[in-house]
């Protein structure tokens, strides 16, 4: 399968866009690690329809008068990993869930660490929203695009603020 990219700046950085004709496929960070996602950038096409929505509607996100996403998806991964980012999708603009809870909605409990280690292969970050997902003490955990992007990305949506409990290490 060919797939196309597209750079992006973003107040969290350079993202690197890619999609299939399917939909999006993955968005890529700066520092991102090379094998944590599978869709390989084949040629750069700045005016693919998919990546010019992308990179639209993830500038209206940043700008804060979007909360919710439209795009076609097109994610590679395991039945298991898709239904963990099929399950982070249902994660509100402005709410979290922890490791267990995303297990639980699965229907299994003791799938915490494979749902972790799922969610830390999500090859969409921001537009399915693995920021959404903390630790059980309400601890920010790992994320592709670094603690401080997620940190930044929980508080453009209002996670973190003085009416949260959640602790954000600035």
């Amino acid at each position: 399968m060919a797939f196309a990219y597209k750079y992006m700046s973003s107040p969290v950085g350079q993202l690197t866009l890619i999609a299939s004709d399917k939909g999006l496929a993955a968005i890529l960070w700066e520092n991102d690690k090379p094998d944590r996602v599978h869709a390989t950038a084949d040629e750069q096409q700045d005016t693919h329809p998919v990546l010019v929505e992308t990179e639209q509607q993830l500038n209206e996100y940043f700008a804060g008068s979007r909360s919710s996403f439209t795009i076609a998806l097109d994610p590679i991964g395991t039945t298991f990993q898709q239904a963990v980012w099929k399950a982070l999708q249902t994660i509100p603009f402005g709410e979290t869930r922890t490791y267990m809870q995303i297990a639980l909605q699965l229907g299994n409990p003791k799938a915490v660490r494979a749902v972790g280690a799922a969610n830390g292969k999500n090859p969409i970050s921001i537009i399915v929203p693995c920021h959404r997902v903390i630790g059980s003490s309400g601890s920010l955990t790992g994320f592709a695009g670094g603690l401080a992007a997620k940190a930044q990305l929980l508080s453009l949506e209002g996670i973190g603020s003085s009416t949260n409990q959640i602790e954000i290490p600035w």
